[in-house]
């Protein structure tokens, strides 16, 4: 009798060795009052979860199990004394099923240490559970990440929006490069204007520059040119050439009459 007792015990300090080599900081011995056994035996823990140690963590799934356990006096003869608690995301029901298979496979391995067998079949019963609610939450994640991408931020762009834009940087853009449009001629209201080019074929650059400049016109006539914001991009060249030239002849003009 003291014999086998003797044996017992031997293949239990064995088991706890191996372990504790085997599992390292996920291994650990705990108060009986701590292990939900109702024994005062020496107990363990060990901490469990679905992905590998050296996984990453910004994939791994939230979910932890402690899988404790006692020897009784005659293990591995007898199973030894078992508590599953959820450590992190772990539902009651889902702890109660792992707790009877793992009581199942305990009876169908007596005779031999069992312990580091149990713990394989938890963690691959927390795979096959918690994979397949990882992959529907991924997804779910994936079309959550697709529909945030389609939502505009700020103003919403309309053709109109974009055409009052487009009109007033572009009039910005000629201003900036020619410095010849006069402030009034961007408020001035569109229908009584001539585009550059239309203002330019009409002939009346030819009139204006030909016309000699009396008394009371001085430079007021220069401000009756103006511009189309729409078509500065076109011929811009062309009325920045004119309208040196005429301002030229314009400036000759008026140096002659003051000597």
């Amino acid at each position: 009798m003291f014999i086998i007792i003797g044996n017992h015990v031997q293949e239990q300090e064995m088991e706890i060795e191996a372990l504790e080599a085997i599992l390292m900081d996920d291994f650990k011995e705990i108060h009986s009052s701590e292990s939900g056994l109702n024994t005062s035996n020496r107990c363990f823990q060990i901490t469990l979860s679905p992905q590998d140690d050296d996984a990453d963590e910004s994939t791994a799934t939230p979910v932890c199990l402690a899988l404790i356990f006692s020897h009784t006096e005659k293990y591995p003869d007898e199973p030894p004394l078992l508590n599953v608690k959820s450590l992190k995301g772990i539902q009651a029901v889902d702890l109660k099923n792992l707790k009877e298979k793992l009581d199942q496979e305990a009876s169908e391995n007596l005779g031999m240490a069992m312990v580091y067998t149990l713990v394989t079949s938890a963690k691959e019963w927390l795979c096959e559970r918690f994979a397949q609610d990882a992959g529907m939450e991924n997804t779910d994640d994936e079309e959550t990440t697709k529909d945030e991408i389609i939502v505009p931020h700020g103003e919403p762009v309309t053709v109109d929006t974009f055409l009052a834009w487009r009109e007033k940087f572009e009039a910005e853009l000629a201003l900036e490069r020619a410095k010849l449009m006069p402030e009034s001629a961007l408020s001035a209201p569109k229908e009584k204007k001539l585009t550059g080019r239309q203002w330019f074929e009409s002939g009346r650059a030819s009139t204006k520059s030909a016309a000699p400049i009396t008394e009371g016109s001085d430079v007021e006539d220069e401000e009756d040119i103006d511009f189309d914001d729409d078509d500065f991009e076109d011929d811009e060249d062309d009325m920045l050439e004119h309208y040196l030239a005429e301002k030229s002849d314009s400036s000759t003009h008026l140096s002659r009459r003051a000597n």
